[in-house]
């Protein structure tokens, strides 16, 4: 704590950053078994279950605390599978299985080179939002899931043309370290599924969603029904490859069945391609129109 006597700026108190570093316990209460320990500073206490709330309430301000001190106001979210792999990898992949004389490995692998040409849209994607924003008044950021993937290719577009982006990982058991292409004051992790979807949504202007499995459908259908129910701000959810979601979800027998109303088949669009998506927002927002008052494109929750 600085003393100096006419700092009229300095703090009655000693911050709980140096009193964090200061106070040592004595040696008779140094062993694991002591309770003395500073209560913030103590992580078996943070980490009992009756400290959930507390834990849940850090998980949202740290990442909120950060976009605003970098002054981050609008983002669009590139869902996806972790599984998709760059044309480059996939390629490799269907030579070392040929090689190999495996008909099932193959299959697979003839099956992984076909969905491939996504991870080239997400990243061209990416890397149109990152270079056509850069001008506007409020600049827009990428934020993917921050793993592999369909994940990555989004953080490799805006990382390739020199722009930040931000990732929002989440411990698995069974993966998983984010993708390199972050940007680190930006690369978040997460121990909530609620508090990462949420994080996902509080400043998007648009979530475009590529092909994916089980969690990008969470993903999806939790935003749908968001906007749907009025709960979130309506903003343009964009589906690339029109044939894989026709294929995987009926939309129409939805409405058939009156399950949903026609006007929600409104909720979303089709695109095909990176250019396709860009154009879409350009219309909705006017990105490309004579330059202009832009606002705050995602006051939001």
């Amino acid at each position: 704590m600085d003393n100096k006597p006419n700092d009229l700026t300095a703090r009655n108190f000693p911050s709980a950053e140096e009193e964090a570093h200061s106070a040592q316990p004595p040696s008779r209460y140094g062993g694991p078994e002591s309770a003395f320990r500073l209560a913030f500073t103590d992580t078996d206490f943070l980490l009992r279950d009756e400290l959930r709330p507390v834990r849940m309430q850090l998980e949202l301000l740290k990442p909120e605390l950060v976009q605003r001190e970098l002054n981050i106001e609008s983002t669009i979210v590139i869902f996806g599978s972790a599984r998709i792999l760059s044309p480059e990898v996939a390629q490799a992949q269907l030579a070392t299985a040929e090689a190999g004389g495996d008909a099932g490995a193959q299959a697979r692998a003839q099956a992984a080179l076909a969905m491939s040409h996504y991870y080239d849209e997400a990243r061209r994607f990416a890397a149109l939002v990152t270079e056509r924003s850069a001008t506007l008044e409020t600049p827009i950021y990428v934020v993917t899931g921050g793993g592999p993937g369909i994940m990555e290719a989004g953080n490799r577009g805006a990382h390739e043309v020199g722009g930040k982006s931000i990732g929002l990982n989440i411990v698995l058991p069974h993966e998983q370290e984010p993708n390199p292409y972050i940007t680190p004051e930006l690369c978040f992790q997460f121990h909530y599924f609620a508090l990462r979807k949420m994080h996902f949504v509080m400043r998007s202007i648009a979530l475009v969603c590529f092909p994916g499995g089980f969690g990008t459908l969470d993903e999806l259908f939790e935003t749908m029904t968001l906007i749907q129910t009025g709960k979130s701000r309506r903003r343009p959810i964009l589906l690339f490859g029109r044939a894989f979601w026709e294929k995987l979800v009926n939309f129409q027998h939805l409405v058939d069945t009156g399950m949903i109303s026609p006007g929600d088949l409104g909720l979303f669009h089709y695109v095909e391609t990176a250019e396709d998506a860009w154009a879409r927002l350009a219309e909705h927002y006017g990105f490309d129109a004579t330059p202009t008052e832009t606002g705050a494109f995602a006051d939001d929750i």
